[in-house]
C-alpha cells in the first residue's frame, strides 16, 4: 500500500518538474525521437534559412515550456481527480517535445531561449488561476491554447524546407499530440472560448514567439 504523498514530497517534486522543464539538457522523452531515422539535411549553403529554421524552433521551445507551466498549475488547482490525471498525462507528452525541440535545436547549432523562466513562471500563474476559477474554464483554456500552438506549427511546417525531414517529422507529431490534448479537454467537459478571446490570446501569443524567434 502506498503512503500518501506529503507536503514537502509535492513540493519537491513540483521543483523537479520545474528544472526538467527549464533546465537546458533536463527533459527527457519517453518516446523515440519521430526524426530518429531522418536524414540530415545540409543548410551549409543557406545559413539565412539555417537561422529562419532554428528561430522557428526556438518558438516551439518555448511553446512546450509554457504547455508545461500552464498544465503545471492547472493541476496544482483542478478539482475533479479524473482531470488532474488527464492534465499529468498530457504534461508527460509535452516533456517528449520539449527534449525533441532541444535535440533539433543543438543539430542546427542553436539554443532555447533566454527568456524560457520568464515564460514558465507566467504560464504557470495563468494556469493556476484558470483552474481556481473552474475544471470548465481550465479546460477550455487548453483547448484555446492548443488551437494557437496547432496555428503555429502549421505555419511552421509551410516555412521549413522540405527537405529537412528532421524538423517536419518533429512539428508533425507535435501537431498531431497537441490537436488530440485539445479534443481531450473539449471532449472532458471544457467550455469553448469565444472568438474575441482566442483573438486577444492570438494577440499575446505573439509576443511570445517574435521575443523567442531571436532571443
Amino acid at each position: 500500500m502506498s503512503r500518501e504523498l506529503s507536503a514537502e514530497d509535492r513540493l519537491i517534486g513540483a521543483l523537479d518538474r520545474v528544472l526538467k522543464t527549464i533546465a537546458p539538457g533536463s527533459a527527457q522523452s519517453r518516446r523515440e525521437n519521430p526524426a530518429a531515422d531522418s536524414h540530415e539535411f545540409d543548410y551549409r549553403g543557406d545559413n539565412g534559412q539555417r537561422a529562419h529554421t532554428a528561430g522557428m524552433m526556438r518558438i516551439n521551445h518555448t511553446g512546450e515550456v509554457c504547455a508545461q507551466a500552464l498544465y503545471q498549475g492547472q493541476a496544482l488547482t483542478a478539482r475533479d481527480p479524473d482531470i488532474k490525471a488527464a492534465m499529468a498525462e498530457s504534461a508527460d507528452e509535452e516533456i517528449d517535445h520539449l527534449a525533441w525541440c532541444e535535440v533539433r535545436l543543438k543539430e542546427l547549432d542553436s539554443r532555447p531561449s533566454y527568456l524560457n523562466p520568464l515564460f514558465y513562471g507566467m504560464s504557470f500563474a495563468i494556469g493556476a488561476v484558470a483552474g481556481a476559477i473552474g475544471d470548465k474554464v481550465s479546460l477550455g483554456f487548453v483547448a484555446a491554447t492548443e488551437d494557437q500552438v496547432c496555428a503555429h506549427l502549421r505555419e511552421h511546417l509551410h516555412e521549413i524546407p522540405f527537405e529537412d525531414e528532421r524538423s517536419r517529422k518533429i512539428l508533425q507529431q507535435m501537431l498531431e499530440d497537441e490537436a488530440a490534448h485539445g479534443s481531450k479537454a473539449l471532449a472532458a467537459g471544457g467550455k469553448e472560448f469565444s472568438p474575441e478571446l482566442k483573438q486577444v490570446m492570438t494577440l499575446l501569443s505573439k509576443v511570445m514567439t517574435r521575443s523567442t524567434y531571436h532571443l
